[in-house]
């Protein structure tokens, strides 16, 4: 089904700043015979969060971790502020789908470990961790280490790592599926402050049609392999009007089903 069916309730891109934090250009991935990614091209607006969302395997995850410099392009190239990418950097923060945490660590350590690895004097970086810590509602656990909290607090250990190396962009890969609703939603909330306050660039992978636009700026609709980009949509409506009213606000409603209706085909 065409992703053209979309159009009626969105602003196209176009018609949007176009002040770009990471350009992916003409992005192809092979893993042998085969084809993952195929001439995607992709732009993401500084201080916005995008979110990539298509069928399982549609290449979601692959192009998050060749722009996180993870994984090499076999064509094309991806540029972060104007820079080439040619593997990790301190540019860019992964907030990984399985927290990744250091069991033996305390949540102090556990968040300053990113600037300990980069040599930061340890009053800097315990101060930075404790802010992060505070701002992603920890604030009293920071002796306490992983295997004492649970899923969706040591979820939160993961983004306050992420955000307190100060990077620019930010790489998140299904951050919330492991958690549950109540304590997602709760998250939503979170990111939306985060993505005001922070202004970082946030890439969002998910496969909730609701989380996407819910919480984007941007969404990028990928197809099945080879993925390319089918539609790149911006609900931009309701993003003033509260948190607690854009699930209720009638163009939320309509792009949601909109979106799934072009989808739908295409799941199995």
């Amino acid at each position: 089904m065409a992703m053209s069916q979309t159009k009626r309730v969105l602003t196209p891109v176009e018609n949007t700043p176009t002040e770009i934090a990471v350009s992916a250009r003409n992005i192809t991935k092979n893993y042998g015979a085969v084809e993952a990614l195929k001439d995607l091209t992709l732009e993401f607006p500084r201080g916005q969060l995008t979110s990539l969302l298509g069928p399982s395997g549609c290449g979601k995850t692959t192009l998050l971790k060749i722009i996180a410099g993870l994984l090499k392009t076999t064509s094309g190239e991806v540029e972060v502020n104007g820079k080439a990418v040619t593997g990790p950097g301190p540019n860019r923060a992964f907030v990984f789908q399985d927290f990744a945490l250091l069991p033996w660590a305390t949540v102090l350590r556990n968040v300053a470990f990113g600037l300990e690895l980069r040599g930061v004097a340890r009053s800097e970086r315990e101060a930075r961790a404790e802010k992060y810590i505070k701002d992603v509602g920890l604030a009293g656990f920071e002796q306490s280490y992983p295997h004492e909290l649970s899923g969706g607090m040591r979820q939160r250990v993961g983004l306050a790592r992420a955000l307190s190396v100060d990077a620019q962009v930010l790489l998140m890969d299904e951050p919330f599926s492991a958690v549950d609703e109540q304590t997602r939603r709760k998250f939503q909330e979170d990111l939306l402050s985060l993505v005001q306050n922070e202004n970082k660039t946030f890439i969002f992978v998910t496969h909730s049609i609701e989380e996407a636009v819910y919480v984007s700026d941007q969404i990028a609709i990928l197809l099945p392999r080879p993925s390319r980009v089918s539609e790149v949509i911006r609900p931009s409506g309701f993003r003033n009007k509260g948190i607690d009213n854009i699930r209720r606000d009638p163009e939320y409603l309509d792009i949601v089903d909109n979106i799934w209706a072009s989808l739908r085909s295409y799941v199995e």
